[in-house]
């Protein structure tokens, strides 16, 4: 019976690589995989809280994430009875938990999933490189059915679009924080074509700038000012 259960295991990877009805020690994660869902991370770029409740309810039970952020879940156990949180599309979920109500004593360890005993915290951190609908999930027998379910929705990040308007450095001043520029119209600003100063948005936008450079640019008005909020060389 050992040997089914173990064999029964191995087949249902990625998600049902172990389980447990009870705490057990931590087993070392092998080297991160990427999934359908996204990959383990290492340094967070946000940390967002997640409780585990004996109403077999996650709070928060619906959380945003833009496509590429690593997030750090740190999961704590506010009932009396032992919860997990399990990461995975809705598919892998489900058919893991179908799998776990057949075979309540498989344990299981991945770095999309946390068990965390009463009162106890634990943590995932989780690089969302995949934009989409996702899940998380306690799937201990029972918890799953009753509903112990969250929705992680990651957001596609549009690529930055290049900037719209032509023009030839003129003069770079890197102290004052100013650029001239000979420019073509300006649609954005209603402007003709003309050469005039711009102050730059930011530190170290003009860096590499030199008088002759071709460039495009973006800029706007702002308290009385033209300021170039972005500006790059053209071959």
């Amino acid at each position: 019976m050992k040997f089914i259960l173990t064999l029964i295991a191995l087949l249902a990877a990625p998600l049902a690589e172990a389980h447990g009805d009870k705490p057990h020690t931590p087993v070392a994660h092998a080297p991160a995989e990427q999934t359908g869902w996204g990959i383990a991370g290492t340094v967070a770029t946000r940390t967002v809280q997640v409780d585990l409740l004996d109403t077999m309810r996650f709070s928060p039970d619906r959380i945003e994430v833009a496509e590429g952020e690593t997030i750090r879940f740190v999961i704590r156990n506010r009932g009396r009875m032992l919860h997990e949180m399990v990461v995975g599309t809705p598919a892998e979920l489900a058919g893991h938990a179908a799998l776990m109500a057949r075979f309540p004593d498989m344990e299981h360890d991945a770095p999309y999933m946390a068990h965390v005993a009463p009162g106890q915290s634990g943590e995932i951190v989780w690089t969302f490189n995949r934009a989409g609908e996702f899940e998380y999930a306690c799937l201990l027998p029972g918890h799953y059915e009753a509903g112990m379910r969250g929705r992680i929705e990651v957001k596609a990040v549009a690529a930055a679009q290049p900037p719209v308007n032509e023009g030839v450095v003129r003069k770079v001043d890197r102290v004052a924080g100013k650029v001239t520029l000979k420019h073509g119209p300006l649609v954005t600003l209603d402007m003709p074509p003309m050469t005039m100063v711009f102050r730059a948005s930011q530190a170290g936008l003009l860096d590499g700038l030199k008088a002759g450079d071709r460039v495009r640019f973006d800029a706007e008005l702002d308290g009385g000012a033209y300021v170039v909020t972005r500006i790059e060389r053209l071959p």
